[in-house]
């Protein structure tokens, strides 16, 4: 009888169900895609209110900016696998149930967006002042400034950080998955680990790797592009 810790058994490929293999990553991929919609626009939205607000005196500013601060500091920093635990009681509300891809969707979001609003806070604090003393002087409002200025002039960081934070999301989605959201990761712990199916674990691990080798590259192409410093 073959010992399933062998190393042979890795290359066992007969273990793989192809067709389970292919629903996974499209869940994986699904789970990724739809959640990332949300980080972005929430993303875009939680980074202009801290940078909007940095520096500002008036009360309801200071207000904003450290209810904003201390929303993005939370969340971001809470481990994933907890996160998901924790918000178990607002994911069946929304969702109506916490097993499969949907459930994975407000936690994935919620883990992710206060990530990315910081890097897209940072993107706009590396924009040249001198850009928005312009629009300033050309009788902007703040509104065409953040539209016209702020979002255009730093793109490039939004798009790479979008990128960076699409990869993190993959790797959430296999956490994820460990307790019952579908996708790669529940098919490389349950149909893998659990059952001894070596290679079930290691053909998930290389899809894995290829969806991530995949994600970076498109968003290095539309960085390329889009980027004005770029050298063609």
């Amino acid at each position: 009888m073959r010992d399933p810790n062998s190393f042979a058994s890795y290359f066992n490929f007969a273990q793989v169900n192809w067709n389970n293999l292919w629903s996974a990553t499209v869940e994986t991929v699904w789970m990724t895609l739809l959640s990332l919609v949300f980080v972005f626009i929430f993303g875009i939205i939680l980074g202009l209110l801290l940078f909007e607000t940095t520096g500002k005196h008036t009360a309801g500013a200071v207000i904003l900016n450290k209810l904003t601060a201390i929303f993005v500091n939370i969340f971001r920093s809470i481990p994933f696998i907890i996160l998901i635990v924790l918000l178990i009681p607002l994911t069946k509300k929304m969702t109506g149930t916490i097993i499969g891809p949907r459930a994975a969707i407000p936690s994935l979001i919620i883990s992710a967006a206060p990530f990315y609003a910081r890097m897209v806070e940072i993107g706009f604090h590396e924009i040249d002042a001198g850009v928005i003393e312009a629009a300033e002087a050309m009788g902007a409002s703040r509104l065409q400034i953040m539209w016209k200025v702020l979002i255009p002039e730093s793109l490039p960081a939004i798009v790479s950080g979008i990128t960076v934070t699409g990869i993190s999301l993959i790797g959430y989605t296999a956490m994820a998955g460990v307790i019952g959201a579908g996708g790669l990761g529940n098919l490389a712990y349950q149909d893998g680990f659990q059952a001894n199916q070596n290679a079930v674990t290691l053909t998930a691990t290389v899809v894995i790797l290829i969806v991530v080798f995949i994600f970076q590259a498109i968003g290095d192409f539309a960085v390329r592009k889009i980027d004005k410093r770029a050298i063609a």
